[in-house]
């Protein structure tokens, strides 16, 4: 018997802040560049693509490029996108091994 798999959509559980926090804490983590873009666009998609694009007065077609994996958007782009989804960057030291 074939069981058929459906398309999993983590904006869907990217409910609350503290839900989109914890995500992106561990996407960046993770150190995986690709993903980031791939989270950080899960988040909008949460926020409403529409509104973030209107917040950072970008196309929504321009957005999904932007955050899609592969590809290398400008650090202005990404703080904007940051910025209109409600997520702040902080700096902490490193843990030495």
């Amino acid at each position: 018997m074939k069981k058929k798999l459906l398309p999993f959509d983590p904006s869907e559980l990217l409910d609350s802040d503290e839900a989109i926090a914890a995500y992106l804490t561990q996407v960046l983590a993770d150190g995986d560049t690709d993903e980031l873009l791939r989270a950080i666009g899960y988040v909008a998609k949460a926020r409403g693509m529409a509104h973030i694009a209107e917040e950072t007065g970008l196309g929504r077609e321009s957005l999904y490029k932007a955050l899609r994996p592969g590809s290398n958007p400008r650090f202005d782009t990404i703080l904007k996108v940051c910025q209109a989804i409600g997520i702040q960057f902080t700096a902490h030291p490193a843990a030495h091994a």
